[in-house]
Order: C-alpha cells, then structure tokens, then sequence
C-alpha cells in the first residue's frame, strides 16, 4: 500500500500507529492537533479530500472520562459516531474510496463487566455513552462497507498498554509511583490488555483480509501481577491492600455520600464490583489469521 490516511494519528495509540503504519508507506493525518496534516475536527465537518488512500485507519474517538452531565454524555457520540460519519462522507466520492478501511472498536461494545473467554460472537448490549457510540458506528462502518465495496476491518480492544498511558492504567502507575496504590483482597482479578505496538504492527497485515476482532496479550494479567510489575519497575515493591470486608463498608459508606452530594464519587459498589469481577476475551480467531502478541507483563520496559 503506498497512501495512508490515519485519523487520530496526535494520541496516545496514534503515536504507535504513525510508526508503524509509515514501514508500509505514506501515512497522510487528519485531526484537531497543529501537528496533523489536515486539520478539522471531524465531529463538525466533513473534510475535503483531495485524493485516493489504500487504507484508511480511524482511531480518533473520545474514551478515559466518565461523563457527569448530559453534555458529556453528548460528546462521545458527537466525537464517535457522528465523527466517523462525517469521514465515511469524505470518502464516498467514487474516485476516493479506499480499498481497505480499519476501525479501532473497544471491548466496551459487549456491555459486559464481568465475564471471561468472551468472543465476537457475544451480543453487542452496551448501554454506556462510549459502547453505545462505538456500536453505533460499528454499523454504519459495516453498512458502508459493504456499499462501496471496501475491506472493512473492527478492531475490538481491550485496556491499551503503552507509554504515558491515558485513563485506568495511567491513573495507576501515577499511584503506584506515589505510594497510594491498594489492591483490594488477593487482588486475583484478571483483565484482558494488550500493547499497544502489536496492535499497530498488525494492523496492515489484517487490513489485507478485513473481519471483526478482539485482540488481547492473551494472558489476561492479574491486578495484584500487573501492579507488582509496575511497581518492581518503579522500585516500589511495598503495596497496600485492603480486605475484602473493609473494601465493601468503604464502597457502602461512598453510595450513602453519593446520594448527599448527588454526584457519583470515583469508589462505590458499582466500581467495587467491577474491581473484583474478571473480565477476559477470547483472541482465537485473530490468531488464525496471524497474530501473536507480546504479553504484557514481559515487556515492562516498554511501557512504564
């Protein structure tokens, strides 16, 4: 492939895509940053392009917050959906569409805040702004696909690990590294990740074929492992931890404050539960088409 057009090219997942997605040719980007080399913010307007690309790779979308409001709520489909419609629009002319087209989905469309072994075939319930949104465009990525006659690949993720991380995983090391860090219990629950440089290494290799994936390190890291190789890291090897028993009179007394202050607070039963429940996905059919993922915990260097 010789043209690449990547949106969302200036965040922390973009950094990884731009380096590797330029070993397979020119990457052309398109964002609200100064760095990007078409600047317009796709939740607004439909840019005007003014040639062919190969591939089209749409990773800009709106995550990491928790929406307090209606307008927040709002954004994520004006960033997510309507944003994506708006560069589907740009590409529809018939001398501008692209032979394959890559959509970077999440994990977050399942709705699921438990579960393990969890594959495509899984219904798509989310409720939540950003599943609901990412389900949403998902759809019409597909319908329009299939219209135009484009190789439609959805790339599901689960939690991304990569330098200066954004959302839960940066949130973490930040408190590991100032002491403030509990594991709750054995701290034996797992999640799925995944780095974020093997994503982006197969993402030419996948477009070539198109399909819906769920990519994961396909170890599934434990909380209690994951912050013990963080710490080691950061040579912080001392961890708190906080009884089961304590944790749950802590989340109860946080629902009582959440009802004075009418505002949700960042510890309550809803996180406790979601804290202590496992959720993991199934990878399979990605592999049989070829991937093969670092597992995070082995390559700490790389992102902490």
């Amino acid at each position: 492939m010789n043209n690449i057009l990547l949106t969302g090219g200036s965040g922390f997942f973009g950094y990884y895509l731009k380096k590797e997605l330029e070993k397979s040719g020119s990457v052309t980007t398109i964002g609200i940053s100064d760095c990007d080399n078409i600047c317009i913010d796709l939740s607004k307007d439909i840019p005007l392009l003014t040639q062919k690309y190969d591939l089209v790779v749409h990773a800009a979308g709106k995550a990491h917050i928790v929406p307090r409001n209606k307008k927040e709520r709002q954004s994520f489909y004006d960033v997510n959906y309507s944003g994506t419609l708006n560069l589907l629009k740009s590409l529809s002319r018939k001398d501008l569409i692209p032979d394959m087209f890559v959509f970077i989905s999440s994990v977050a469309v399942y709705g699921l805040e438990s579960g393990e072994n969890i594959n495509e075939d899984a219904e798509l319930k989310a409720e939540d702004p950003y599943g609901d949104s990412k389900i949403m465009a998902e759809k019409e990525v597909l319908k329009w696909g299939n219209e135009n006659g484009v190789r439609v690949t959805i790339l599901r993720l689960p939690l991304l690990i990569g330098k200066n991380a954004p959302g839960n995983l940066g949130a973490m090391i930040s408190a590991i590294k100032k002491g403030r860090f509990a594991i709750i219990g054995k701290g034996v629950t797992r999640r799925s990740m995944v780095f974020a440089g093997d994503v982006a290494g197969f993402i030419p290799q996948i477009a070539e074929t198109g399909g819906i994936y769920n990519l994961t390190d396909g170890y599934h890291p434990s909380y209690k492992e994951l912050a013990k190789a963080i710490g080691n890291k950061l040579g912080k090897r001392s961890l708190l931890i906080i009884p089961d028993v304590l944790a749950v009179l802590m989340a109860r007394f946080s629902d009582v404050l959440q009802i004075i202050l009418r505002r949700e607070l960042p510890f309550n039963s809803r996180r406790l539960k979601k804290l202590t429940s496992s959720l993991t996905f199934n990878d399979s059919i990605a592999r049989a088409q070829g991937w093969n993922s670092n597992r995070v915990l082995d390559i700490v260097d790389e992102w902490v």
